[in-house]
């Protein structure tokens, strides 16, 4: 349990040393966990931004997503200084989820702006790259091995991707137009996956050779949202609708599920959640106010 009551604690991330950080994104802070000692401190960030993603850098210290203020922020771990990135268009209001490039640059989605950014860390610089349709609400990011960011968007049945170079915009339409695409992973040989909130897929793209490749989830009503990978390339979500939520496991190997574990907590939700090799661990965070650790097998 998460000692700041109703704080919606989420989107952990794993520092250097090992230890644990989070944002609340309804009490405005950022949070390390312990897992040796299990022990919780939190670092204040200004009243009403609304932290909704943190990532690590490799020195430790933390980008911030402040979602209801318009701004990227680099954090000091140790004294909580903070230094706020503002977006350049202020139609860009809502910076989402952000994820390193490998090139001193973080790429971010913006959902109800309708933009995918990218913030180039050592000079604040910020471009934002425009949606080809309204409403396309870009959610989930993660890059593939040749450094292009991958985009689910939410609020149409398909991916995006963004040339890095010239920033020119291209998006892949799923067979099925019902499809609501939430987040995404990708796997070792680049092939991208992604969970169908709306009529509960899993999926593949193989951007190689155009194809999808796509699985029926195993609940019913089942609302796949956060979604990671492993170090065997295995794939894992967590299914929302059922209560408590179940953490499944998907072998690509096989075409198979492997895994459906209730989490104790209920969990309300789960939103998104990141793999740590040094433990074989994924963490997430939940909409009941907790952080959790799932030992993978």
């Amino acid at each position: 349990p998460v000692p700041w009551e109703d704080t919606r604690p989420r989107d952990p991330d794993v520092a250097p040393n090992g230890v644990i950080w989070f944002v609340g994104q309804g009490g405005d802070y950022a949070a390390r966990f312990d897992p040796e000692n299990t022990g919780f401190r939190r670092k204040e960030l200004p009243p009403g931004t609304g932290p909704h993603n943190l990532i690590i850098d490799y020195d430790g210290f933390l980008w911030i997503a402040g979602n209801r203020q318009a701004f990227i922020g680099h954090m000091n771990y140790v004294t909580g200084e903070l230094t706020r990135y503002t977006m350049p268009d202020e139609d860009a209001r809502d910076p989402h989820t952000l994820v390193f490039s490998g090139r001193d640059e973080i790429w971010f989605t913006l959902q109800w702006s309708n933009y995918v950014g990218r913030l180039n860390k050592r000079n604040g610089h910020v471009d934002l790259v425009p949606m080809q349709t309204e409403r396309a609400r870009p959610y989930g990011i993660e890059m593939d091995s040749k450094g292009h960011p991958w985009i689910a968007l939410m609020g149409t049945n398909a991916l995006a991707t963004v040339d890095p170079n010239t920033l020119v915009l291209k998006v892949v339409y799923l067979p099925r137009d019902e499809a609501r695409l939430r987040r995404v992973a990708i796997t070792r040989d680049d092939k991208i996956w992604y969970t169908d909130y709306n009529q509960g897929y899993i999926g593949q793209y193989d951007p190689e050779t155009g194809e999808f490749t796509e699985w029926k989830t195993p609940s019913e009503k089942s609302a796949p949202y956060a979604m990671s990978t492993d170090n065997l390339d295995r794939i894992w979500f967590v299914e929302t609708w059922p209560q408590p939520n179940l953490l499944v496991g998907f072998d690509p190997l096989h075409g198979t599920f492997f895994s459906v574990t209730p989490i104790p907590s209920g969990g309300g939700s789960v939103r998104h959640m990141v793999y740590d090799p040094g433990r074989n661990s994924l963490w997430f965070g939940t909409d009941t106010n907790n952080l959790a650790q799932a030992v993978l097998p």
